[in-house]
């Protein structure tokens, strides 16, 4: 009898849940061997005749979807490392990219400083070869006086016309030729008899028959007659007959910004400088920085400029002057803020102590003069409006007339060594007098045609120097008698026929541009002057220019001489303040 084989499932097989046994064998799966043959007409597996053994495995459909997980599993963890490589190598490209284009602008940076230079290059060395063709020029007509060429010859004119004055920025080394002017030869008028009657129209003041420099420079003058350092010179007036003064740099303090001011103790061992928020303090002897002072309760926006500095006479305070209108008393040994004065509307340009110390004045932009007692804080406001007197001690007249009394602003004040008398430039061309002890308004002394910018009484308190905007000084004569009678109550007020309190009797012509800065030496033979040209020039007290020193690269815009005398301290636009010696070679006046 014919029937399919078949195997009923054993107890084994059913343990595994119906799954068909497999051969234990090396056949594990796949193709059957090569003896055995499908059943295509049952579907079934036909064994050989009379064979006994069992059926033929197949895989199972939990291993097959096993392997396929794993073969998923591990595809996803190749896709994931691919993806992650993929953002690596984007990165990287951008990274590469950005250095890659970096290195393009800092190439194109160096290729264009390169032509820049280049171009730099070629044109100083045409200037260069210019500039030594004229000087063979110049030698071959005139044998030069010294072997070495000067500051000028070595760096050439500025571009332009040749006798121009003209600005620079930081760091040009480049020197001014200022243009020549030809002033009017005038007598000096002498001074009127005390008590007579003024006349109806003052004489002009009389201008020097030579102006020193002139258009002269270092190159022009015999070795005798200059002095040059590594960046600076001093040029002597050639029209005297000797040189009466030497001077030489001392010391060099560089700032974070425009010096607006110098002032040295009463002792002349430290100097005081002002610049943007700070004031600075240095040991003359060393040269060191011996105290920053600086107020972080002020403003913090925008800049702060500390417009004037003054040390007290005993030498414990400095006080300060700022935009923000206050004045700061500092405690110089403690480093700390003693006294603030509020009540000026307007930034403050200048202060100065009495000779006492228990006063102290400031002008500001308000219009007024203040007067401030130490101990108590209190002020006198000494205004520019008053009953003074109709005459004025004037030379010449003021130019802007009309704006006086719009345009005021004091920028400058002085308090005369005896603490009588306070005097006060100012925006509308005037210099003023007041009288300390009543605050009244003494003498309106008219003479300069353009903005006064700087005061300072002589030592001996008969005489009041001036600057001004229009490039010139003048010396002011003081009426002691008059002015003593006033303060004794003896002299009549606002009378048109007494006497007047001042006069100017010596008018300073030299320099190319305003003048900003007046001071006078400790003996009062000379007078020292900074200017917006550069320079500084000192003069003897009749108005005669002893030597012109350029030290500076930009606007000269404070000065002072130490008060035991022999030391001068400039404050710059270019950042920096300078020391310089000087001594009278017994050729003086």
């Amino acid at each position: 009898m014919s029937h399919s084989y078949s195997r009923q499932p054993s107890s084994k097989s059913s343990a595994r849940g119906g799954v068909p046994p497999v051969d234990e064998g090396p056949w594990q799966g796949g193709p059957p061997p090569p003896h055995s043959q499908s059943n295509r007409g049952g579907g079934g597996y036909a064994p050989g005749p009379g064979s006994g053994g069992p059926a033929p495995p197949t895989m199972s459909a939990a291993r097959l979807a096993e392997m396929l997980d794993i073969v998923r599993s591990e595809f996803d963890g190749v896709m994931q490392d691919n993806s992650n490589m993929k953002v690596q190598r984007e990165e990287f490209e951008a990274r590469a990219a950005a250095q890659l284009n970096e290195l393009v602008q800092i190439k194109n940076a160096v290729q264009e400083l390169e032509n820049v230079h280049y171009k730099a290059r070629v044109q100083y060395e045409e200037e260069l070869a210019k500039l030594r063709a004229e000087i063979q020029a110049l030698r071959a007509a005139n044998p030069p006086h010294s072997g070495h060429m000067s500051a000028v010859e070595r760096n050439g004119p500025p571009s332009g016309h040749p006798n121009e004055p003209y600005e620079r920025n930081r760091g040009d080394r480049e020197l001014p030729h200022p243009k020549v002017r030809k002033p009017p030869k005038e007598e000096i008028p002498e001074p009127l008899p005390r008590g007579s009657p003024r006349p109806a129209e003052p004489p002009r003041m009389a201008s020097p028959p030579y102006e020193f420099p002139g258009s002269l420079s270092p190159s022009t003058v015999p070795a005798t007659l200059r002095k040059e350092g590594p960046d600076w010179f001093a040029m002597y007036n050639p029209r005297l007959p000797q040189k009466t003064l030497d001077v030489s740099l001392l010391h060099q303090f560089n700032h974070e910004s425009v010096v607006c001011c110098v002032r040295f103790s009463k002792d002349g061992k430290f100097l005081a400088t002002g610049c943007n928020r700070t004031a600075q303090i240095f040991d003359m002897a060393t040269g060191e920085m011996v105290c920053q002072l600086s107020d972080d309760k002020a403003v913090v926006e925008g800049d702060l400029y500390i417009r004037s500095v003054c040390f007290s006479p005993d030498g414990k305070y400095l006080a300060t002057g700022a935009e923000d209108r206050q004045i700061r008393i500092w405690d110089i040994a403690k480093r700390r803020i003693r006294n603030l004065f509020e009540g000026h509307d307007q930034e403050i340009y200048s202060l100065d102590f009495s000779s006492t110390g228990h006063l102290i004045v400031s002008g500001s932009g308000d219009r007024t003069a203040r007067i401030w007692d130490m101990e108590t804080g209190k002020s006198r406001i000494l205004s520019i409006e008053g009953n003074s007197n109709p005459n004025d001690a004037s030379g010449d007249t003021p130019m802007n007339e009309g704006s006086a009394a719009t345009d005021a602003g004091v920028t400058s004040v002085a308090i005369s060594p005896d603490g009588r008398l306070v005097a006060a430039g100012s925006l509308d061309t005037v210099v003023r007098l007041w009288d300390v002890q009543t605050g009244n308004l003494l003498e309106k002394l008219k003479g300069h045609r353009d903005s006064v910018y700087s005061v300072a009484f002589t030592p001996d308190g008969r005489g009041l120097v001036s600057g001004s905007l229009d490039k010139t000084l003048k010396y002011w004569e003081l009426n002691t008698s008059a002015l003593k009678a006033f303060a004794d109550g003896k002299a009549p007020k606002n009378s048109p026929d007494r006497e007047p309190y001042a006069r100017a009797i010596h008018n300073f012509v030299g320099h190319k541009d305003y003048v900003l800065s007046v001071a006078i030496s400790h003996d009062g033979q000379w007078v020292v002057s900074g200017s917006k040209d550069r320079g500084v020039q000192f003069w003897d007290k009749y108005g005669t220019a002893q030597l012109m020193l350029q030290g500076h690269k930009n606007s000269v815009i404070s000065i002072d001489l130490s008060p035991t005398g022999g030391s001068l301290a400039t404050g710059s636009g270019d950042w920096q303040a300078r020391v310089w010696t000087y001594n009278s070679l017994g050729n003086a006046p």
